[in-house]
């Protein structure tokens, strides 16, 4: 039975950076540095490093090969180590891997991983967040009404709805920039962290491989780099997960047959139901929303992996295999799944109108009560009007307008063209062009500079 991680939820970019065969090569790639390193440090003899960096790939070290290997000493690492050892020529195979221990070649591919994989995600979430600022300026003047706790509330823009969201995507990159600064640690220090097996040579022939390699040092191991540091990338991938699951929970509300404001993109031929023909469902943003609970319940895997027993143990080894591919794999193609669900957002304007005028005024209670205010009435007896005619106009249907201008309090503070400007929507969007211009000139800046 195939993995639907791998076979439905998977981008060709992200799935290559977690394949079997890149899997290989990157360790391979490790080895050579390592050997490289050596030689220049005289430790083993340059033709050595020559003949097995020349080896060091899959068209000298086939996978067929390497699966055999392992199927007889059950360990995957030392099958690449045995099978690049036996193609290098003239004795030199047995060099290869000269007092490195495992995690040290695994720990440092996992790093070569993280920096491909980490670019991939960066630039995606780049392209979302471009999208949703463009949408942001489209939509600057779109008013709509603004809802808290499932109620309507006060008028707000759909320019500030993809503002807000683009400030996400751009913390997104902003935590990316740290787990690049942070994270992207390898090393060579031996079974314990010693670097026993090196001599006095051990900090400095880490420091050439991790140069070679172009990734930092760890600067204190034991036998593996610390599990905090694949904790942070996995806490990382959960986040940016829940803050897409934020953008498409609200597209999901938002296209609820009685709301209607916004429909996701629908292809000609697309189903919504196999009995409902009329169906129209929001699924892509439902598929979003339901990956996003598999990767936060991940956390709590790599959480369990930090505290390993003495200078290790193998309980992380296992599930590694499975939540880090998974992560990255999965947060990729909901970022390219969300772009195109964006991109292509249609959004009903008439019906955004429909809704803002649905309750006849009576969200902007609030510009009322402070009118009055204004006028000399305490606070609390402005509240209680305001709160009383709202609810009698909304249990009864009746014109808040009216019902207000009716009352004498209101009447004797507020003159009739002030009490309807006051419940003119247009008038009540405070700073929010503002703030939404704000944010763009702010994260395009940060986008300019990144790309740099």
């Amino acid at each position: 039975m195939s993995c639907p991680v791998f076979t439905r939820y998977a981008t060709d970019e992200m799935l290559k950076i977690f394949s079997e065969e890149s899997k290989i090569e990157r360790w391979l790639k490790v080895e050579a540095a390592l050997a490289q390193a050596q030689a220049e440090l005289g430790i083993i003899p340059k033709e050595a490093a020559d003949e097995i960096s020349k080896k060091a790939n899959l068209e000298y070290v086939k996978l067929k090969r390497v699966k055999e290997i392992e199927e007889e000493i059950d360990h995957d690492l030392l099958a690449v180590v045995n099978a690049l050892a036996e193609v290098c020529e003239h004795g030199h195979g047995r060099f290869v891997h000269r007092g490195a221990t495992s995690y040290d070649i695994e720990d440092t591919a996992w790093a070569l991983a993280f920096k491909e994989a980490l670019m991939l995600l960066k630039n995606s979430f780049i392209d979302l967040t471009r999208i949703l600022l463009k949408k942001a300026m489209d939509y600057n003047d779109l008013i709509c009404i603004g809802r808290t706790h499932g109620q309507h509330a006060l008028p707000t823009t759909y320019g500030m709805k993809f503002a807000l969201w683009s400030y996400d995507t751009y913390r997104n990159l902003k935590r990316l920039d740290f787990l690049f600064e942070n994270d992207i640690l390898g090393k060579m220090s031996g079974a314990v962290g010693t670097m026993a097996a090196f001599g006095d040579k051990g900090i400095e022939l880490q420091s050439k491989v991790m140069e070679k390699l172009g990734l930092n040092n760890a600067l204190i191991t034991n036998q593996v780099v610390q599990r905090d540091v694949f904790s942070d990338m996995i806490y990382f991938i959960a986040l940016s997960a829940a803050n897409l699951e934020k953008i498409a929970k609200e597209i999901r509300n938002l296209q609820r047959t009685e709301i209607s404001e916004v429909l996701e993109p629908f292809s000609a031929k697309q189903a919504g139901s196999s009995t409902m023909p009329h169906k129209r469902n929001p699924h892509r943003s439902e598929r979003i929303c339901s990956l996003a609970r598999y990767l936060r319940s991940l956390v709590s895997v790599s959480l369990e992996n930090i505290p390993l027993e003495h200078e290790r143990d193998l309980t992380n080894s296992a599930n590694e295999r499975i939540i880090l591919s998974h992560s990255f794999i999965l947060l990729h193609y909901m970022i390219k799944e969300m772009i195109d669900i964006i991109k292509n957002l249609e959004i009903n304007e008439k019906n955004v109108k429909r809704n803002l005028n649905l309750l006849n005024g009576i969200y902007l209670a609030e510009r009322v009560m402070l009118a009055l205010v204004d006028r000399g009435m305490k606070r609390s007896d402005a509240y209680e009007i305001v709160k009383n005619t709202a609810i009698r106009c909304y249990e009864n249907g009746l014109d808040f307008f009216e019902e207000l201008y009716n009352n004498e309090e209101v009447k004797s503070r507020l003159e009739k063209n002030e009490l309807k400007n006051l419940l003119d929507p247009t008038g009540y969007i405070g700073e929010s062009k503002k703030i939404v211009e704000s944010v763009v000139k702010e994260i395009e800046s940060y986008l300019n500079i990144s790309k740099q």
